[in-house]
């Protein structure tokens, strides 16, 4: 790829991966947002890098198979339901940003870990028009994709100020994980040529899948157990339940 550098067509290829790339990535930065909100500093910014450099691996790895992948009955409805949990799990995490080490640690892994099963699910079928756009050139594939990660990171701590600052924005964001996981599901091959035919049930599933992860969500959220309050007495410190 290196010599072909001056071959005005391999630069349009590139543009063309960056642009599909940014235009289909913003519930990837959703996705990386929600995850991180409640990390420290420090940790948002490595669990950015290192989440979004192992999708660009994986999703460079996925391109080749993509075609056959989405062909694949049941993949779509397994991703959907992946993704509805996945939604879920961001809707009711813990409001608190984490302090203890160990506790830290484990929560960093965590959202490294939703970020690129998340984006993964999420991403099955945008490596189609990638892949079509870099004509089965993993490289060039692979280059463009690393290019666009400044974007989706910029785009990724815009969401979460904007979250800390609009806490109902978190619920937006889940219900979109939701709305993408109802789309996942009518989109797999053994359901298509049924939501094909009924225009207006493959319209209503993405509806229902955010409201059920927004539902779900409060749900638990209500079951939960009331958090522990710290109250310092002179001299001493109890928790009260």
């Amino acid at each position: 790829m290196l010599e072909n550098l001056t071959n005005p067509d391999i630069w349009i290829a590139l543009v063309k991966i960056a642009v599909i790339n940014v235009v289909l990535s913003g519930d990837n930065a959703v996705v990386i947002a929600l995850a991180c909100r409640n990390l420290p500093p420090k940790q948002q910014r490595n669990a950015f890098i290192i989440g979004t450099g192992g999708i660009v691996v994986l999703m460079t790895a996925l391109t080749g198979a993509a075609a056959y992948l989405l062909s694949l009955p049941y993949l779509q409805l397994v991703g959907s339901v992946l993704l509805l949990w996945i939604g879920v799990k961001l809707l009711i995490a813990e409001d608190e940003t984490v302090e203890d080490g160990a506790k830290a640690a484990a929560s960093f892994w965590e959202a490294v870990r939703l970020v690129i099963i998340a984006d993964i699910v999420m991403s099955l079928d945008n490596v189609l028009g990638m892949a079509a756009a870099a004509k089965g050139h993993l490289g060039m594939l692979f280059v463009g994709m690393v290019i666009t990660i400044p974007l989706v990171l910029f785009g990724a701590a815009v969401i979460m100020k904007l979250m800390e600052r609009f806490p109902m924005l978190i619920v937006v964001g889940a219900a979109l994980l939701g709305y993408v996981a109802g789309e996942m599901a009518v989109s797999d091959p053994v359901v298509k040529s049924y939501f094909d035919a009924h225009v207006w049930i493959e319209r209503a599933i993405p509806v229902i899948g955010a409201a059920a992860v927004v539902a779900i969500g409060k749900i638990i959220e209500r079951r939960r157990p009331p958090r522990e309050q710290v109250i310092e007495l002179p001299g001493s410190t109890e928790k009260q339940g």
